[in-house]
């Protein structure tokens, strides 16, 4: 059998389920990963199997550059659905979750690698570095609906806006981790005041200023030329991913954090004119490019799994610290930055919990790796396969019945408020 016919005969049967499945699972407490990560499990252990599995130990580059696109495309996706304009009050849940919950999660990883898998400061800071991230592909069922669909409660756009915001935020840890394996293998080299000026206020202010900039020159091209000559009235979703590439091409070429830029783009794109229909076309574009690489990276993710290549390092320490980073970690860091926000309670537990980990892990790591050499890196690669693996299973199963139940009482609080007398 020729294999190549065979990948085209599975890849027409994942774009198929692409459209489909979302449908399908609306209503069921699963998710399209879980579903993603099942079919490749069940290529390989077919007598039809294609050898579609993918070891990110031995294909660092090419799992880089995939999970660096479906990043940026997602992220151009949150931007985009987000109804909210920009304020420090309005956006007061993503600034507590960025500014706090972040910072503390990666030291809570970083010290658990350190204290339980036994990894140095460089390969620990990055472990907490990667897998500290809400993903912004993963995260699809606890984010806000399209544009102008009215489905943005605090819930959904605290996540979604932590999503956009916080690819950009890991980054500077990521190259502390990179600049500390870099000055251990030349000798303790400083490495400090070059990574303060470059790695963290350049880098994102460069990636703030051209992605602002940025999105607000495209506004105008899409919204504001006259004479029927913008772009919106050529209807075409499409745009969406040359804006997306061109934002994130030129940030990197200016030395800046695209991640950061893309969505920033996005967000500044919306300001502009936020209510044209032509926002739905850019969005949906961008969730259905979105949707099928990830898909085609599920796949081969779940197939790795079936293979053995990825688990072969899986161990106990490894077990307990996933376990440890999404229940105990993750939803305590959450919490503590939301202490005094006036969401609910209920509301604060289910920001905290869906700290959703994904592709954007996968793509830190394997970025950090072609950049310096650090401890042990199949240690930290079953760990961050693992965190991911288990936040897929655990938060798919629970995202639909938790976000129903917080639908359900908010819409009751609603109706309480409207009947009371005045």
């Amino acid at each position: 059998m020729d294999p190549y016919v065979l990948l085209l005969a599975v890849f027409g049967a994942v774009v198929l389920l692409t459209a489909w499945l979302p449908l399908v699972l609306k209503e069921l407490p699963l998710s399209l990963p879980m579903v993603c990560i099942g079919i490749g499990v069940l290529l390989v252990l077919s007598p039809f199997s294609p050898n579609v599995g993918v070891n990110p130990l031995e294909n660092r580059y090419l799992t880089e550059r995939l999970t660096e696109f479906v990043v940026i495309v997602s992220l151009m996706g949150a931007g985009l659905k987000l109804d909210r304009p920009v304020s420090w009050r309005g956006w007061g849940s993503t600034w507590r979750l960025i500014g706090i919950a972040m910072p503390l999660t990666i030291a809570g990883i970083a010290l658990l690698g350190w204290a339980v898998l036994g990894l140095g400061a460089a390969a620990a800071l990055l472990l907490g570095a990667a897998l500290a991230p809400t993903d912004p592909v993963l995260a699809s069922d606890v984010q806000v609906g399209p544009p102008q669909s009215g489905k943005e409660d605090d819930v959904r756009f605290a996540l979604t806006s932590e999503a956009g915001l916080n690819d950009g935020a890991a980054f500077p840890f990521v190259y502390l981790a990179i600049a500390v394996a870099l000055s251990q293998a030349a000798g303790g080299e400083p490495f400090l005041a070059n990574w303060l000026l470059i790695d963290v206020l350049w880098k994102i202010a460069a990636g703030v200023a051209i992605g602002w900039l940025g999105g607000k020159a495209m506004g105008f091209l899409v919204f504001r030329l006259p004479n029927r000559t913008g772009l919106s009235e050529t209807r075409d979703g499409f745009v969406a991913l040359g804006i997306t590439c061109l934002a994130y091409g030129t940030t990197e070429l200016a030395n800046g954090y695209g991640f950061l830029a893309v969505f920033v783009a996005a967000v500044a794109l919306r300001s502009v004119e936020r209510r044209h229909h032509y926002h739905e076309n850019l969005h949906t574009f961008a969730e259905q490019i979105e949707r099928l690489v990830m898909m085609v990276l599920l796949v081969c993710f779940g197939a790795a799994i079936a293979e053995g290549t990825i688990f072969g390092a899986l161990s106990w320490p490894v077990i307990a610290i996933t376990a440890l980073i999404l229940f105990v970690v993750r939803p305590l860091s959450g919490w503590i930055s939301l202490a005094r926000h006036p969401a609910s309670s209920p509301e604060k537990a289910a920001i905290a919990f869906f700290g959703i980990r994904g592709l954007g892990s996968f793509y830190y790591v394997a970025y950090a790796f072609g950049q310096a050499e650090f401890q042990a890196p199949q240690i930290i690669w079953v760990t961050v396969c693992s965190v991911v693996l288990v936040s897929i299973v655990t938060h798919g199963v629970l995202v639909t019945p938790i976000m129903r139940h917080l639908d359900y009482h908010r819409s009751a609080r609603s109706a309480t408020k409207e009947t009371q007398p005045l």
